[in-house]
């Protein structure tokens, strides 16, 4: 068709020269245009059409779809017992607000707890931060281990073992650490299955031999993989993720185990993001529905979705585990994992802060141990 088109406009140059030279060119009787021409101007119309539709539909989107509120107006209240010396949180809070001022949230960052429960199906057994930034198309996710030491006067001091639910668990993690946390999105362990089966499984690297048999009822684990990369079906994704220690008692922590989580997770992003996968999307919804507790609106899921698809998981998001000693006793309760001051204030900073200056630890409440054991 160009070759055609390039032909016609080189004849006609012809005709133009010659007729500036002062040689009559006969009239010629006028001709219909090409069937190319026809066809790429029918072409070049249905093009306008279709882009005017999309642009439409894009500007009513936009106008429909808002970004969501964000709930960091203001810190969370900084109040609890046995704080560790180098964080008062209590301290800094302003006596009148019960918060601490001074820290305004910058605009398009969002915090939401990322939990699944355990395979009872009621205790929050993974939780992860992550933070959003639709503007700069960045995420860091932070896991808190299961196990980390909240300051409570009576009951069980492990955070997973907590009264209240999910919503308790939002309101532990950002009193703990200072920072608010917008949404929760919280998955059961049937529905982490569907969704990597759903994906036609995941890839990834095991990162150590795994052989561990719990035949307790309600678990029935039997976990048995040797280190190295493997193709894992839903079942197998989930046995790798709840892997924790070997049946002689080798293997890794709570650390390690979220970092294994980290991993998968980051894995079924790249899944999920991928053009591959826009044709799956009716199932995606479903499989939310069914196996998802969000207090996340239709409209907030809109929005998030419409700004991951400018997200690139390779190089957008980034991970960490919060450091500690798994070794404390607290109130008589004993594994208590108490955080490490100085680096979880730096990788708060780095990855789930959402305001305009760092924070410091009197913007914390970090629970300190009354003794470690071995």
């Amino acid at each position: 068709m160009e070759e055609r088109f390039i032909n016609l406009s080189h004849q006609s140059g012809g005709h133009r020269e010659a007729s500036h030279r002062g040689a009559p060119s006969p009239k010629r009787p006028k001709r219909g245009r090409s069937a190319a021409v026809a066809v790429l101007m029918g072409f070049y119309k249905v093009l306008v059409v279709v882009s005017v539709i999309i642009v439409a539909g894009y500007v009513g989107f936009s106008i429909m779809v808002k970004a969501p509120e964000q709930a960091g107006t203001t810190p969370p209240s900084q109040a609890g017992s046995k704080l560790g010396s180098d964080g008062g949180g209590a301290d800094a809070a302003d006596p009148n607000t019960g918060t601490n001022s001074g820290l305004t949230p910058r605009k398009g960052v969002y915090n939401i707890l990322l939990a699944a429960t355990d395979a009872e199906g009621y205790r929050t057994d993974i939780m992860m931060v992550m933070c959003y930034d639709t503007v700069e198309q960045t995420v860091g996710v932070v896991s808190v281990p299961r196990d980390t030491l909240v300051a409570r006067d009576t009951g069980n001091p492990h955070l997973v073992y907590g009264k209240g639910g999910v919503e308790q668990r939002v309101k532990d993690i950002a009193n703990m650490l200072g920072v608010p946390i917008d949404y929760y999105i919280q998955v059961n362990i049937q529905g982490f299955i569907t969704l990597v089966d759903y994906l036609d499984g995941v890839d990834f690297y095991i990162p150590c031999s795994m052989d561990y048999d719990d035949p307790t009822p309600g678990q029935n684990l039997h976990i048995h993989y040797q280190e190295g990369m493997r193709h894992l079906t839903g079942q197998q994704a989930m046995e790798v993720a709840r892997f924790r220690k070997n049946n002689d008692g080798s293997g890794y922590s709570d650390v390690g185990r979220t970092q294994t989580q980290q991993g998968l997770l980051v894995a079924l992003a790249k899944k999920v993001l991928s053009w591959g996968n826009i044709t799956k999307i009716n199932g995606f919804v479903e499989i939310f529905n069914q196996n998802v507790t969000t207090d996340l609106s239709l409209n907030d899921m809109l929005y998030f979705a419409s700004q991951a698809i400018n997200l690139d998981p390779s190089t957008g998001v980034e991970t960490a585990t919060l450091e500690g000693n798994g070794f404390g006793l607290y109130n008589g309760y004993r594994y208590c994992y108490e955080l490490d001051p100085e680096t979880t204030l730096n990788t708060v900073n780095r990855l789930i802060n959402p305001y305009n200056r760092d924070l410091t630890l009197a913007d914390m409440n970090l629970a300190k141990a009354d003794s470690y054991h071995n």
